[in-house]
C-alpha cells in the first residue's frame, strides 16, 4: 500500500500512546505534517521530537471544547492547514457494572470518548469547509453495537460516536467532508491491559495474542484517507473484516 499525504496535515487526539502515537508516525511516513493533541504534555513532546520538524506537539483536554478549539488554532499556526482529523483520544476506565458505577467517573468517560469526538468534529468542521472539505476519522469499536459486561460507559459513547460519525456525512458530505468510523477490534495496547485487570466479561479473558498491533490500525488510517474507502462514507470500516485487511496490506 502506498499513499502519499505529502502537504496535508493531520490532527491526532490522543496521541501520547498506543493506536494514536503509530498513527503519527504512519501519518508522517506518509508524507504529512502532524500535530499530536493529548494531555500528557511530555509523551507527545517526546514523540514529536522523534518525528521531527513535521510533528508539532499540543497539550490538550479533549473534554474541553475552548481547549479543543485552541488547538486547531495552533495546528494552523503551526502547519497552515487542517485536513485531516482522527477522534482518537479514548477511555475505559474505570470498568463497572451499572449498580456499582461511580456517576461521576461514567460521566467523564463520556466527556472524553462522545463530548471529545464532537469537540474535534466541531473545531475542525469551519476550518475544513471554508477550504472545500477534508476527512474525520474517529476509532470506533464493536462495542457501538452491542451490551459488554460492565462497559455501559464505553458502549454507550461508542455507539454515540458512531452516530456523529453518520450525522456529518449527513450533514456535510456533499460540502466536500469524508467521515468514517474504524472499528479495529481488540488491540494490543494499554487500554487492553485495563480492560484484562477488570476480569469483568469475555474480553478481559482473551490471551494477548488474540489482539492486533497499533500498528496494523494506524496503516489502515492512512488507507482510508484515499479514495479505496470511499465506499465505507458516513459509516465504520471493520478491521475484523479479512477483505479490508487485505486491501490495506496487511499480513
Amino acid at each position: 500500500m502506498s499513499s502519499d499525504l505529502s502537504g496535508k496535515t493531520v490532527l491526532i487526539t490522543g496521541a501520547s500512546r498506543g493506536i494514536g502515537a503509530e498513527a503519527a508516525r504512519a501519518f508522517a511516513a506518509a508524507g504529512a505534517r502532524v500535530a499530536l493533541v493529548a494531555r500528557s504534555a511530555e509523551a507527545i513532546a517526546d514523540l514529536a521530537g522523534e518525528i521531527g520538524e513535521q510533528a508539532v506537539a499540543i497539550p490538550c483536554d479533549i473534554a474541553r471544547y475552548w481547549e479543543v478549539e485552541q488547538a486547531v488554532t495552533k495546528c494552523l499556526q503551526a502547519h497552515g492547514s487542517l485536513d485531516i482529523l482522527v477522534n482518537n483520544a479514548g477511555v475505559i476506565e474505570p470498568v463497572a457494572r451499572m449498580a456499582d458505577a461511580n456517576p461521576e467517573a461514567w460521566g467523564e468517560v463520556i466527556d472524553i470518548n462522545l463530548k471529545g469526538v464532537f469537540h474535534g468534529m466541531r473545531a475542525a468542521l469551519p476550518v475544513m469547509l471554508d477550504s472545500g472539505g477534508g476527512t474525520v476519522l474517529t476509532i470506533g469499536s464493536g462495542a457501538a453495537h452491542g451490551p459488554v459486561e460492565g462497559w455501559s460507559h464505553y458502549c454507550s459513547s461508542k455507539a454515540g460516536a458512531l452516530m456523529l460519525t453518520r450525522m456529518m456525512d449527513k450533514e456535510y458530505r456533499d460540502q466536500g467532508m469524508r467521515a468514517i468510523s474504524l472499528s479495529p477490534g481488540t488491540v494490543a495496547t494499554q487500554m487492553q491491559r485495563e480492560i484484562k485487570a477488570s476480569g469483568i466479561n469475555p474480553v478481559s479473558q482473551l490471551d494477548w495474542s488474540a489482539h492486533i498491533p497499533p500498528e496494523w490500525v494506524a496503516k489502515t488510517l492512512v488507507w482510508m484517507c484515499s479514495d479505496a474507502a470511499d465506499g465505507w462514507l458516513g459509516d465504520e470500516v471493520s478491521l475484523r473484516d479479512e477483505s479490508i485487511r487485505k486491501a490495506v496490506g496487511l499480513a
